[in-house]
């Protein structure tokens, strides 16, 4: 019988960092077997955990931040639901996304 798996939320921080480095090497494996789907889920559950580690009272609605993956684009925080931020990219507002805070960083 397999053990049922903890949700992110219910992680400890040991066991996020856990998490993250196996997923880490999954991912890598993955990109380099050259299977793009599963890499881009990998990725996305990496971020997800990463978001995890970080505090959402340090983001703020109305501010502005550069997405990881796109530094081209910014994006603006409308609202917060947790660990997701709620918003759009400064480019396109009409275009609402919710984005887990991993993959912002603060605009200097």
């Amino acid at each position: 019988m397999q053990m049922q798996e903890k949700r992110y939320s219910q992680m400890k921080e040991y066991e996020l960092k856990q998490e993250i480095a196996v997923l880490t090497e999954k991912a890598r494996k993955a990109e380099q077997l050259g299977i793009v789907n599963e890499f881009a889920v990998l990725e996305r559950k990496i971020a997800m955990a990463k978001a995890y580690l970080l505090d959402p009272t340090t983001f703020h609605p109305g501010e502005v931040y550069e997405i990881v993956e796109d530094p081209e684009s910014l994006f603006k925080i409308d609202y917060m639901n947790g660990i997701f931020a709620w918003g759009s990219r400064v480019d396109s507002p009409d275009h609402e996304e919710a984005l887990p805070i991993s993959l912002l960083i603060k605009k200097s």
